[in-house]
């Protein structure tokens, strides 16, 4: 059992690799996460600042709910945040449609590589493959 301090308020809290705070502010943290987003889906327009003021919410647990894709941003809102990778505007998320397609196809070719790789190794062992005799012949 792991018991740790809550970020938020101090107190010692069972830990069970979910979250830092303690059962208290996480609901506390859920509750604003619900106010933030009604807010949010009666005025679609409004920018980080304004939302982080009316919802008493700082404007980095914003950004972090976008980053973690629990909250977006309308299409047509002014604001957003930029992409990790290249900086384009982007609504929700760490990286934009254009940046998560590379990061996919890289890792797809990273997987493929080793395959092709192993294949030609094993044909190759194969093809060179002979069997060889010992000579049990005594020198004079």
């Amino acid at each position: 059992m792991d018991v740790r301090n809550c970020r938020e308020c101090g107190k010692l809290f069972n830990y069970i690799g979910v979250s830092d705070l303690c059962p208290n502010c996480s609901k506390k943290l859920d509750d604003k996460f619900g106010k933030v987003k009604s807010y949010l889906y009666d005025h679609p327009g409004a920018g980080i600042q304004e939302v982080s003021e009316e919802n008493d919410v700082t404007p980095g647990q914003i950004r972090k709910w976008i980053r973690e894709e629990r909250l977006a941003f309308a299409d047509n809102s002014a604001v957003g945040i930029e992409c990790e990778k290249c900086g384009t505007m982007i609504r929700t998320g760490r990286f934009c449609q254009s940046c998560k397609d590379k990061l996919a196809n890289n890792l797809n070719n990273i997987y493929r590589e080793p395959e092709a790789q192993s294949v030609q190794k094993r044909k190759d062992y194969k093809e060179n493959a002979k069997m060889r005799f010992l000579d049990n012949k005594e020198t004079d």
